[in-house]
């Protein structure tokens, strides 16, 4: 059985302090192996934490046990057990999530992450690749360069990954042939080279029997490069790259326990920072100087890229989580329009127009996404022209946020170019985003201050601005309780508008259909046109079908809180189609009316509208009196 204790014992035995030391020092590298099904990248795992000594022998007894248990042949090890992660994989006999795994050598600390093969888990391996340092990208050496080798080195390089090793594996199964080998590294320039990948280093190995893993083998003299180890060891880590840059620090708190403290805490992305450095917090552009740096040691003379610290400033400048504290010389830029490029990690298809959350580091921001300009054929590299992402599909569109969101292009800096997009309903991650640039005309349009507020001029009007939104199926009665309110609310001096929905569709809306995209765009300029009614000092009364609660949830979003309130017509279909007063559920059902909310695209019930009205129970005068009552006091 082989020895499990660690190459360094006689200096742990002799100076445990010293070698704490030694080992607190070592750098650490984040990896990641990737590719295509059953290329490997277990089995290769397995055997650099078999020969790294990081299994110990209760460990080794299992391992042999169960490689038995799979009938391998020979007693050898089926090193793939070491990393067979979850039960689930273990039953299906696949991997389905990425398993990280921690080994060290004498130079440096390694985390491992073994990402999944499978087209459909595409979404798991962007999870493991986005803090990676460097890929290991796998081939079958009987199979070449396959869809998912494409695939996976795409998106390693679309997320910014630099360092690049491609592994053909399984040479013992194709008996050492350097042809083979050859054959796969000339295939795979040539797709590298046609994805913008300028390097990567080629090895022949075999995961199973250990040749060129941590010696290099004598079944491969024609190959004089490093194992895979000794690349593993000696190659750049990110970090230091980042030492280089200027400095950036996302606020992820604020930090003061008393009165005579106050700091600002958070991981820095980028560069160095000491006191006395002149900074500025982004997006309010203030500057300020540093006056401490500090940790839960004590204070620091300098901190640098990597760090979590608490910055103290000069200065009592406003400053809260989702800033950014910069150089004060050399900011970032803050925008709220951007072209990105997204692979989509949804089984639902993406919804142009749609508001999703967007994170991005410590900021987060209601986003809307416009129809893709394209979409990448990760084979042929062929940009096509698509209506939306599906799920694993990559593409680039242009973003819309609610407000400026501090940012530096991806290329130049994953903490402030990488971002994530959240469904608001179902709070999943829907889409892993990078930012290439900020639009021009983001760059050009600024708000212009008036004097007059909206406070000023609900004042004048006195009352307070609401939004009633009526919402409900076609033939509810939604235009007609919402004629009857303004009428009352009229009787009470109030000034109001009511927005129809199919008055608004002869004018502003005209241009749009029913498709999804369209309905959610009508709902989306409805909300700015009642936004601006409202900061007029309106009460304005809206009666929509607007079916997708997210749209209902944006519109609410867009105002005080408050201000917003959901009327749901709750009146069901049977009957609301029996009325047909305008005979559309009639065309509908023949075939005559495509995407009509009821019969071929869905309607999204609210779940707890502040109003409710039972079409069953009241008749259009008690509906419009029940509303008052409910809005009652009415100032």
């Amino acid at each position: 059985m082989r020895d499990p204790v660690y190459q360094t014992e006689a200096l742990i035995a002799e100076d445990i302090d010293a070698y704490l030391e030694t080992h607190q020092h070592k750098s650490m590298l984040r990896f990641i192996t990737c590719g295509s099904v059953d290329d490997g990248k277990s089995t290769l795992i397995g055997r650099l934490l078999y020969d790294s000594k990081m299994i110990f022998e209760d460990q080794l007894a299992a391992l042999e046990s169960d490689s038995k248990k799979v009938g391998t042949q020979g007693g050898e090890i089926d090193f793939a057990l070491l990393v067979d992660g979850l039960a689930a994989e273990r039953e299906q006999g696949i991997t389905i999530d990425v398993a990280y795994r921690f080994f060290n050598t004498e130079k440096r600390k390694f985390i491992v992450a073994d990402c999944p093969g499978h087209e459909q888990y595409t979404r798991n391996m962007i999870t493991g690749a986005s803090t990676a340092d460097l890929a290991v990208i796998l081939i079958d050496a009987r199979k070449g360069v396959l869809v998912q080798t494409r695939r996976h080195s795409y998106l390693c390089h679309l997320i910014g990954i630099r360092n690049i090793v491609l592994a053909v594996n399984k040479m013992d199964l194709v008996d050492y042939d350097q042809a083979v080998f050859d054959e796969i590294v000339k295939d795979y320039a040539a797709f590298a080279q046609s994805i913008g990948i300028e390097s990567f280093t080629a090895m022949p190995i075999s995961g199973f029997r250990g040749d060129n893993i941590t010696a290099l083998s004598a079944n491969t003299p024609w190959y004089d490069g490093p194992t895979l180890v000794d690349h593993l060891e000696t190659v750049e880590v990110l970090a230091s790259v980042d030492l280089d840059r200027p400095f950036r620090m996302p606020v992820q708190w604020v930090n003061r326990p008393n009165l005579d403290f106050r700091g600002f805490s958070g991981l820095i992305a980028t560069g160095s920072v000491k006191p006395g450095d002149e900074i500025r917090v982004l997006p309010s552009g203030k500057t300020s100087i540093v006056s401490r740096i500090v940790t839960l040691d004590g204070d620091l003379d300098e901190a640098v890229a990597g760090q979590s610290v608490t910055v103290c400033l000069t200065d009592e400048i406003d400053c809260s989580r989702g800033d950014v504290i910069a150089a004060a010389a050399n900011p970032p830029e803050a925008a709220d329009q951007f072209e990105a490029t997204l692979v989509w990690l949804n089984d639902d298809p993406m919804v142009v127009g749609r508001a999703y959350w967007l994170k991005l580091g410590s900021q987060t921001v209601s986003v809307t996404v416009q129809q893709p300009k394209y979409a990448v054929n990760v084979n042929s590299m062929e940009h096509l022209a698509v209506k939306t992402l599906d799920l694993n599909a990559i593409g680039v569109a242009e973003i819309i946020t609610d407000r400026p969101v501090v940012f530096e292009p991806y290329a130049d800096n994953r903490a402030l170019g990488g971002f994530i997009l959240i469904d608001k309903l179902s709070n999943a991650t829907v889409a892993a985003g990078m930012l290439h640039f900020s639009l021009r005309r983001a760059q050009n349009v600024h708000w212009q201050p008036t004097d007059l507020t909206r406070e000023d001029h609900a004042r004048m009007k006195n009352q307070t601005p609401k939004v009633l939104w009526f919402t409900g199926l076609s033939g509810a009665g939604k235009s007609t309780i919402a004629n009857e309110v303004e009428k009352r609310l009229a009787l009470m001096n109030r000034h109001t508008f009511l927005l129809d929905g199919d008055n608004v569709r002869h004018g502003l809306n005209k241009d749009l259909g029913f498709t999804e995209a369209d309905r959610i765009e009508n709902i989306r300029r409805v909300g700015e046109v009642a936004k601006l009614m409202a900061d007029a000092g309106l009460i304005v009364l809206t009666a929509f079908i607007s079916p997708f609660r997210a749209e209902r949830e944006m519109v609410r979003n867009m105002l005080p809180e408050g201000e917003f309130v959901e009327i749901f017509v709750d009146t069901p279909l049977e009957v609301a189609e029996a009325r047909d007063v305008k005979g559309l559920y009639k065309k509908a059902r023949s075939g005559a009316l495509k995407n009509f909310t009821g019969i071929d695209s869905p309607y999204e019930e609210p779940l707890t509208p502040e109003i409710r009205i039972d079409t069953g129970a009241m008749t259009i005068e008690e509906a419009a009196d029940y509303v008052i009552r409910q809005l009652l006091p009415l100032k």
